[in-house]
């Protein structure tokens, strides 16, 4: 082979190497900028996000232990039980209110005395009672609802003798409701809990009604009166004030 085809021929191997390392450069470029780029928008976005997500992943899990917590604790109750619970809860606020009305609004000391040991004594029971749920995982009332809300008001509106008659009348038949109930779940009940809760207010209970119906104007009400209201809200209209 002559020089002159020997030279064209390294030549030409020359160009080919060349070309093949400059795409394999090129190409390393590329990828290394991709990969920046990436680096870059995890950078940016990720913080952001993995927040955002951990904490809609923490108040789903909040939300769903509260709920199963709830779910549990009444679930395990039979519908008695629940019953009690609910209603004793409801019926103990209402009973402060309107003892605090009565210390207030009363004609009388006796009412106004009356009043204000039915605030002391069914705050303690109302607190037992949530200390009580709160280990069981159960959510009770904290307020009154729309159909006590009403009874309140209507009892808000009355003064003097007027509010006396009144109070005596709804202490005298709640009492005596309030006994037979306690005196059911501490005997049928079935959680033990809530039993021996039944069983240590209701001899409190008793002497409140005694208490009510040594009132005065409560002469002959007795447990005979209809009910102004009943634990689960239902109100005889007749009977309201």
């Amino acid at each position: 082979m002559s020089n002159q085809q020997l030279i064209k021929s390294a030549h030409i191997w020359g160009l080919a190497l060349l070309l093949v390392f400059g795409l394999w450069a090129v190409a390393s470029k590329a990828d290394s900028r991709s990969q920046e780029q990436n680096s870059n928008q995890n950078s940016n976005t990720s913080p952001n996000a993995n927040r955002t997500q951990n904490a809609n992943k923490s108040n789903r899990n909040s939300r769903n232990n509260n709920a199963t917590g709830e779910q549990t604790g009444m679930g395990a109750m039979t519908s008695q039980d629940r019953n009690f619970i609910m209603d004793a809860a409801m019926g103990g606020m209402m009973e402060v209110e309107l003892g605090r009305l009565a210390a207030q609004q009363g004609a009388s000391d006796a009412v106004k005395q009356f009043g204000q040991r039915m605030v002391d004594d069914h705050s303690k029971a109302n607190e037992e009672l949530m200390s009580l749920a709160q280990s069981k995982g159960i959510t009770l009332p904290a307020q009154l609802d729309d159909k006590h809300r009403e009874h309140l008001t209507k009892f808000s509106s009355l003064t003097g003798a007027d509010f006396d008659r009144a109070y005596v009348k709804e202490m005298v038949s709640d009492h005596h409701k309030d006994v037979s109930e306690f005196e059911k779940q501490s005997t049928r009940g079935t959680d033990p809990d809530l039993k021996a809760f039944a069983s240590k207010t209701l001899p409190t209970l008793q002497e409140h009604m005694r208490m009510a119906e040594a009132l005065p104007g409560a002469k002959g009400s007795g447990g005979n009166m209809n009910s102004n209201r009943n634990r689960n809200g239902n109100s005889n209209n007749s009977n309201q004030p």
